[in-house]
């Protein structure tokens, strides 16, 4: 798993090991994160805030106010990150850790986090081996906090031994344990189809849809962000997931969209059926080119085989969700698909109201659950209206 988009907040404080921030902040970088970094007065003696803020791409906080004395939000700061890293958490930073004592921007940030923090402490030998040290270390992971051992080798002092901080890219992996063990969805198997299907009817001509692919691949991407071992079956797009992790199978026509959702579906957890799938296709396809020579032209179309209901006649103890695009009676209509398809809930959205549908980057949608539940939204980024529905699905199994 990667960290990307994840949100860190870097706190750096005055021991010798701050030099290694820049590398630490390099890696999170690397891994996708976006870092904000606050610093202690002392730690600027190590490593400097240009160094940092060029390195992480943001402005680096070292004091309550900036040169303009303007507030610098240590409240704020806390609240925007997923995870605080405290590194390196020298002894005099543990002890107010572990008391409450709030002197700078690091420890108000700290006592404002809402999110996991991560301690990587740092001190020479006889420092770390305290018996007020392992008080203090003893009362932070009392308080929930996650602290990365200190490693053993030579320190400033020239002596050998504990108390080195954890190597950046140890510290790396501590992180990335966490949000891949702490996920929802980790464990669980889904299968995303999106995008439209092409019909052909001969080689270079074919009947299709307005449909992008942006809707259903937010939310293959939020589903795999939460943890899920996702397989995304991609009609004709020229959208890609961001989440590496997702297996794609890319298809054409309806047919092959069915073959890629049926040979798939039984390993799944979750099915999420939002690709806009032809309900016709060619009875007959030209194996050349077809030539205009009558005024009129008439293609004979045939049912295409109906991938959610095939589905939901093979459903056991998984969570089946659909997607209805109407033109009007949408509610009516997507009551109906939930009964006749097996459904457990429905995504139900408009193609002529304006910001949702085909072709945007927005959606409004209804959520309705198979008790007839209407659940409303209002219009939002097609990636705010993934995490909707992939939240909507987590709390529908938890209450299952």
């Amino acid at each position: 798993m990667s960290l990307k988009n994840k949100h860190i907040l870097l706190g750096i404080t005055g021991g010798i090991a701050a030099y290694k921030c820049a590398h630490l902040v390099r890696l999170f970088i690397k891994e996708g994160a976006i870092v904000k970094i606050v610093m202690t007065k002392a730690s600027e003696e190590f490593v400097t805030a240009k160094t940092l803020s060029v390195l992480s791409k943001n402005e680096v906080v070292t004091d309550f106010f900036d040169s303009n004395n303007n507030w610098n939000n240590h409240v704020a700061l806390a609240e925007w990150a997923d995870a605080i890293i405290i590194a390196p958490l020298t002894a005099n930073t543990l002890a107010k850790f572990a008391t409450g004592i709030c002197d700078n921007i690091v420890t108000a940030c700290y006592l404002s986090a809402r999110n996991k923090v991560f301690v990587a402490p740092a001190m020479d030998l006889d420092m770390y081996q305290h018996p007020s040290t392992t008080k203090n270390i003893e009362t932070l992971q009392k308080f929930g906090n996650i602290v990365i051992p200190a490693e053993s080798g030579e320190l400033a002092s020239g002596l050998n031994g504990e108390g080195r901080m954890a190597e950046p890219e140890h510290i790396i992996q501590y992180v990335k344990q966490y949000f891949e063990n702490n996920l929802p969805l980790t464990g669980k198997k889904v299968l995303v189809n999106a995008g439209p299907t092409y019909e052909a009817i001969d080689p270079v001509r074919f009947i299709g849809n307005r449909s992008s692919g942006k809707m259903g691949v937010a939310i293959a991407d939020e589903f795999a962000k939460l943890g899920a071992d996702v397989t995304l079956v991609l009609g004709p797009s020229n959208q890609y997931p961001q989440e590496k992790s997702i297996t794609v199978i890319k298809v054409e026509s309806a047919d092959d969209m069915y073959n890629a959702c049926i040979s798939k579906f039984e390993t799944v957890d979750i099915a999420v059926l939002s690709a806009a799938v032809a309900d016709y296709k060619p009875k007959n396809i030209s194996d050349s080119k077809i030539k205009k020579k009558e005024s009129e032209f008439s293609i004979e179309l045939i049912k295409t085989k109906d991938i959610l209901e095939t589905l939901g006649k093979h459903k056991k103890n998984q969570l089946l969700i659909g997607f209805a695009l109407e033109t009007n009676n949408l509610i009516e209509y997507a009551k109906d698909k939930i009964a006749r398809k097996n459904l457990d809930f429905i995504i139900a959205n408009s193609a002529i109201e304006k910001g949702s549908g085909f072709g945007v980057d927005t959606n409004k949608i209804s959520i309705i659950d198979k008790h007839n539940n209407l659940y409303n939204f209002e219009l939002k980024s097609k990636q705010d209206v993934a995490k909707d529905i992939v939240d909507f699905a987590i709390n529908y199994l938890k209450n299952s």
